[in-house]
């Protein structure tokens, strides 16, 4: 099992490390407001159990020259960032900066035993890389569905067949032998937003990932807000339309049911049989089926009813993401995820909708971007999660 910081000043000084990267004695000390025979004593305990080591002298600051500290390079943390059509795998070291990364396609529908075996693969070809050479410190997992936090399991989840109440976390945790946490991958993706995204300087702000399907993740006050049972951010089954299309949560006209990865697919797969769009019916016949990167690349191309379908899509975003904006007041919204591909043309019909139909004081301030990590925020955020758990006091 790995090593834990004993107390709350330990716990500070490894978080610091970790976000502002290697730090001198002096330095360490004036944040945390140690004396400096106590942050000796801290900072000693602290590499004695192989969590810190020296790094040599800073600049003089005018009289002795300080020692440096930073995290141990032997740190290792894993990310599993499992979406409905992907796996993600990545290890980083303790400042979670990303040592290796894959990524494959992979059917969430194939259940969880197959799907995490296959992660685990991944993980092992990161491993044999020379990636981790000790121990795993923790493990950080993301799954797109409803999560009970405190199991480590996915409840009920609406687009994952066979992996309700599946023990994840107790499964993983088995085969690597360090502690593990398990999230909703939407939750994971705003962690990564908050420690190297454009939310860095934020501390209450809205990631909407528009994938598979639509979620959004809630930071308040610097850490996630998840609700009673887990399940708060679940925006792509608020109702749009009393009459909308069936969605997979067996209702009718949800948003995810109007503008999720699917639904753009069943959209325009429609759109080139009716012939009302050439580009996307030679991209089917070229293709098989159709996906959200084939709408992006159509109306890149100036297709006009591809462009359509994702202004139509945007403005069924705004509106849900305007109704949050006036009740959450964020300082910052971050759209993410596959269709977020849909790039700019995407971002302005949010926008358009959101700053009509809020109120001014809500959006006087508000930018709407979209997120500049690509596929790495779910697995930075992961990192970030059970590096989190394990730089807290046992």
């Amino acid at each position: 099992m790995s090593a834990r910081p004993q107390n709350v000043h330990q716990a500070r000084l490894l978080r610091l490390l970790r976000d502002e990267g290697p730090r001198s004695r002096a330095e360490l000390g004036d944040v945390v407001r140690l004396s400096r025979s106590k942050l000796a004593v801290e900072l000693d305990r602290l590499a004695g159990l192989g969590l810190v080591e020296s790094a040599g002298l800073a600049a003089s600051r005018g009289g002795r020259r300080s020692g440096i500290v930073r995290l141990s390079p032997s740190l290792r943390f894993v990310a599993f960032d499992i979406g409905a059509t992907s796996i993600d795998v990545a290890v980083t070291d303790g400042g979670l900066e990303v040592l290796g990364h894959v990524s494959e396609p992979c059917d969430v529908r194939q259940g969880a035993t197959v799907v995490l075996e296959r992660a685990l693969d991944l993980y092992a070809g990161l491993r044999d890389r020379g990636l981790v050479e000790g121990q795993v410190h923790g493990t950080g997992i993301g799954v797109p569905g409803p999560v009970s936090f405190r199991d480590g399991m996915p409840v009920a989840p609406p687009i994952m067949p066979g992996w309700d109440r599946f023990p994840v976390r107790e499964a993983i945790g088995q085969e690597l032998g360090c502690p593990v946490l398990v999230d909703n991958d939407v939750n994971l993706m705003a962690l990564g937003e908050l420690h190297s995204g454009l939310a860095r300087s934020v501390d209450d702000f809205l990631l909407v990932k528009i994938g598979t399907g639509i979620g959004c993740g809630i930071v308040v006050d610097g850490a996630i807000y998840r609700g009673v049972s887990g399940s708060a951010g679940d925006i792509g089954h608020i109702r749009v339309a009393d009459d909308g299309p069936m969605c997979a949560c067996g209702n009718a006209g949800c948003l995810e049911a109007f503008f999720g990865g699917a639904a753009l697919a069943r959209d325009a797969a429609a759109a080139a049989r009716s012939g009302r769009s050439p580009q996307l019916a030679r991209l089917l016949e070229d293709h098989g089926e159709l996906a959200a990167a084939h709408v992006a690349e159509a109306a890149a191309a100036g297709d006009a009813e591809s462009v359509r379908l994702v202004r139509e899509g945007g403005r069924h975003v705004g509106q849900v993401l305007a109704g949050l904006v006036s009740f959450f007041n964020p300082g910052l919204v971050v759209v993410a995820g596959g269709v977020a591909g849909l790039g700019h043309t995407l971002l302005a019909e949010i926008r358009g909708v959101v700053y009509r139909r809020s109120l001014p004081l809500a959006t006087g301030n508000l930018p709407i971007v979209l997120s500049e990590l690509a596929g790495a925020a779910g697995v930075i955020g992961g990192a970030r999660l059970i590096s989190d758990h394990v730089f807290d006091p046992a």
